[in-house]
């Protein structure tokens, strides 16, 4: 019989130890909640990274996949499909896009960007070739792929993986005096995260992006906001950029863009950035297909019809009232931004890892994050009886 326990003891027998998750099986899902396969219920506060805005198998993003599925999948970008023109369509007058380019994963996207900002520094902006340089923050995330990890400062994602792609130029984040001396006549793009999620909900200080946005513009520097984790309403805005009231040069977007039921990435330009790309420099056998494009269209719909970015705002400034009230000797920092939330622990507590274990135990999933940190990401569709419930068992848990 297929116990737990007999499911992860294959996971471990027959898969790469390459993550370490909480040993929740899960089966079911539906809006804020999963189901492990004992049957008990579970308030989901990571969404998959952000990438279940919606809420878990939303009926109608559920409706458009099976309606699709049994039209047409896949016809590879050699062909033309029916969805894609609809697709664009609908994220330029969303996001206000001049290009668009629809890759599969968030570091699909990433990399598409790097090759296209580069090749625009040599073709546009007179750059010597092989000398671009973009300059990144430390504790970034963007993905894992090589060029990815060549940049980042994390021992865990790039130890042991080289030798690494050059052209990169890595500054504190956060830091405007820092990026402003990082520029050079080489600088073809700065990719920076408008919050760092991974490193454990990071929010730079005001008024940052808004003279990082300045430097750029002054520098003929493309800015490139990863938004593919704080986007699509996840901080209480469309984009997070919008706090700032900037707009980025090139923006990526990806995970909560098919609301979790496909993987669905995109490169929105609004620059002559991806105008340098010619038939035949980049592509994917599967992006932009039209099994995607209608999932991503479905997830888009629902995501603003149905006042899921205005429910974002209100219950995270709720919610994070709500943790910042909990009196804890061991809670050093309580922070975020929408729903994309983060309770970081003093050291002296022994790590994030057994107060999730513990919140599991009372029905919550959370993840820890380098060590000392939780974070909160529930769905957008979170009411606030469930933000209560989640607060007192959160407050149950650390005091």
């Amino acid at each position: 019989m297929n116990t737990s326990s007999n499911l992860i003891a294959t996971e471990q027998r027959l898969g790469a130890n390459n993550y370490k998750p909480l040993d929740v099986v899960l089966t079911r899902g539906e809006g804020v909640h999963v189901w492990d396969t004992d049957g008990k219920r579970y308030l989901d506060c990571l969404s998959a990274y952000s990438a279940v805005n919606q809420g878990h198998c939303h009926p109608k993003i559920l409706a458009a996949m099976v309606e699709q599925a049994g039209r047409l999948t896949l016809t590879s970008r050699a062909f033309r499909n029916d969805q894609l023109a609809y697709l664009y369509e609908e994220l330029a007058a969303l996001t206000g896009s001049h290009k668009i380019l629809p890759m599969n994963s968030g570091a699909e996207a990433v990399e598409t960007a790097i090759k296209a900002v580069r090749k625009w520094g040599y073709e546009v902006k007179g750059v010597p070739e092989g000398q671009a340089e973009i300059i990144v923050c430390a504790n970034n995330f963007h993905g894992r792929t090589l060029s990815i990890i060549s940049f980042s400062t994390d021992p865990d994602a790039r130890t042991g993986f080289g030798p690494y792609t050059p052209g990169f130029r890595v500054i504190p984040f956060g830091d405007a005096e820092a990026f402003a001396a990082a520029i050079n006549a080489n600088t073809v793009a700065a990719l920076i995260e408008p919050i760092q999620g991974e490193a454990g909900v990071i929010i730079p200080p005001a008024g940052y992006f808004t003279r990082v946005r300045e430097l750029c513009t002054a520098n003929n520097v493309t800015l490139i906001l990863d938004e593919i984790q704080t986007g699509l309403g996840r901080t209480g805005k469309l984009l997070a950029e919008e706090h700032e009231g900037i707009e980025a040069d090139v923006t990526l977007i990806g995970k909560a863009l098919s609301g979790g039921f496909y993987p669905v990435s995109a490169v929105l330009s609004n620059s002559e950035v991806l105008g340098v790309l010619k038939p035949g420099q980049h592509g994917s056998t599967f992006g932009g297909n039209p099994l995607a494009c209608a999932v991503a269209r479905a997830a888009l719909k629902v995501l603003t019809e149905e006042g899921m970015i205005e429910n974002a705002e209100t219950m995270g400034d709720y919610f994070l009232d709500g943790l910042r009230s909990i009196r804890s000797n061991i809670v050093k920092d309580v922070r975020g931004r929408g729903l994309m939330l983060a309770v970081e622990l003093e050291p002296e507590a022994g790590g994030a890892r057994q107060y999730c274990y513990a919140l599991k135990d009372r029905g919550l999933l959370a993840k820890d994050t380098h060590d000392h940190t939780i974070r909160f990401a529930p769905p957008l569709v979170i009411t606030r009886e469930q933000v209560d419930w989640a607060i007192s068992q959160i407050e149950r848990t650390i005091t």
